[in-house]
């Protein structure tokens, strides 16, 4: 009897260290449970558009847009940025045939001007900026009319000058109040002498401006001013521009 109560309480004791663990009778610790890392919500950008821009002012030959970014990547553009001018309304949205660009500065709030256009014409206007074409805006743009027209007429030459005479016709619906008449020079003539306006020399060029007695001229009149001119060679072609 003795003998039995002995292995009986020996087997027990095995059995408590299998189920347990060990002969020390500790529980084995249960495995941590996986923890699943909650998903990342997707990026909302705030319902703005993130470049707008207008322009904000024109010359005969030139177009000036103002541009604002209102937000930052990845929701938006960091300058500079680049306008690109298109001709046609299609080619802008298509991004076709752009016919000049101009790079802005580093605000995220300025204006870029875009020179050498043709006066009087429309055109549209479209924004780059971190290699990125921006797909909302599409802006148009003209460029301001002719005010007057001058031509120059060679009256005599010779060898080493010239005289000529530029008329300054008003082709505007409006009466002037200034004008001013540009041209580069083909070569080396320089003016020695200017009578009826007023003159500034250039490194390659000439602008006069009117006196202070013709600056004034309703639609249709003309107003003329002549100048001396020196040069090495017969006086070229000249096409002067006329501003107001």
């Amino acid at each position: 009897m003795h003998r039995f109560s002995a292995v009986l309480g020996g087997t027990l004791m095995v059995l408590a260290a299998v189920i347990f663990g060990g002969s020390g009778g500790t529980a084995a610790a249960a495995p941590a449970p996986a923890v699943t890392p909650a998903p990342t919500p997707p990026l909302t950008c705030p319902p703005v558009l993130p470049i707008s821009g207008v322009a904000s002012g024109a010359t005969t030959d030139s177009v000036t847009i103002s541009y604002y970014l209102f937000l930052s990547p990845p929701c938006g553009y960091n300058p500079p940025i680049t306008v690109t001018l298109f001709a046609g309304a299609d080619n802008a949205r298509q991004w076709t045939d752009p016919v000049a660009e101009a790079v802005s500065g580093p605000e995220r709030s300025g204006q870029v001007t875009i020179g050498d256009l043709a006066p009087d014409t429309q055109y549209w206007f479209r924004f780059t900026a971190d290699g990125k074409r921006d797909p909302y805006v599409v802006g148009s743009a003209r460029t301001t009319a002719l005010a007057c027209t001058a031509t120059l007429t060679v009256s005599s030459a010779w060898t080493g000058g010239a005289v000529a005479t530029v008329a300054v016709r008003n082709i505007g619906p409006d009466t002037l109040s200034t004008w001013r008449v540009s041209w580069r020079w083909s070569g080396d003539e320089r003016i020695t002498s200017l009578w009826n306006g007023v003159t500034t020399n250039g490194a390659d060029g000439v602008t006069v401006a009117n006196a202070s007695w013709n600056g004034t001229l309703a639609p249709g009149a003309t107003t003329t001013f002549g100048l001396l001119v020196d040069t090495s060679a017969p006086l070229g072609a000249i096409t002067p521009t006329c501003t107001r």
